[in-house]
């Protein structure tokens, strides 16, 4: 049974969006600040995080940040439409996805339940180690090196590079990458790709107006740079 952390200081929501997770089956907890959030995510070890930005103790913001120093779990923030700038920092900070207040519940676990099947199918079959020039990314492992020195990369981070360096030279808009690395079923904005494009990029030391690893393919979308 998947575990899901629910966090958001407003009873009200919290009630109705566990109810609606626990009638599909999950096991659900909750927590009520920034604190509580980042201890419940240590103790739990949740498969998928659903956290609001605006908090108590600490916000939303700082509790992933916490989280991110310990775990690559799957994160979806939970912002008020005029917090713009919140959900990019968010999604800066290591967030997955994000759903704009006022939300539909059913379009919410609509997402987890698309999360959790994304991590459990298996897609097409990839050698285990993938080596373009000095990038290195092991499956098995889910690690990933830049001349033999690691770099931390989130889950969603990690399948977004392993479907971009799965075919080098290949050109995949934000769509195709979307249904490959989220799923089909993906409620959300496409510019989320720009987002953990741009974080991929700063982690491997990637200059995006010189690239080596990820170009830009104007108007289209991405593509992996294949080495010579």
């Amino acid at each position: 049974m998947a575990r899901i952390l629910v966090v958001d200081d407003e009873p009200k929501i919290r009630t109705i969006v566990t109810s609606y997770l626990r009638q599909e089956g999950f096991d659900v907890s909750e927590a009520n600040d920034g604190p509580s959030a980042v201890a419940k995510a240590e103790r739990l070890d949740p498969d998928v995080i659903i956290l609001d930005v605006m908090l108590p103790g600490f916000d939303g913001i700082e509790a992933l940040r916490q989280i991110r120093t310990r775990s690559d779990v799957y994160v979806i923030m939970l912002t008020a439409r005029s917090e713009e700038t919140d959900k990019l920092i968010g999604l800066s900070v290591g967030a997955d996805d994000y759903v704009t207040k006022p939300f539909s519940a059913r379009e919410l676990v609509a997402r987890v339940k698309a999360v959790l099947r994304r991590s459990r199918t298996g897609g097409e079959p990839t050698p285990e180690t993938l080596t373009i020039g000095d990038l290195s990314l092991d499956h098995a492992k889910r690690t990933v090196t830049v001349a033999g020195s690691p770099v931390e990369l989130t889950a969603l981070e990690f399948d977004l590079l392993a479907a971009l360096m799965g075919a080098p030279d290949r050109v995949y808009s934000r769509g195709q990458l979307i249904e490959k690395v989220w799923g089909w079923d993906f409620f959300g904005d496409e510019r989320i790709v720009d987002v953990h494009i741009r974080k991929i990029r700063q982690k491997l030391g990637d200059d995006p107006t010189d690239p080596r690893y990820i170009a830009t393919v104007r108007g289209v979308g991405y593509r992996f740079i294949a080495t010579a």
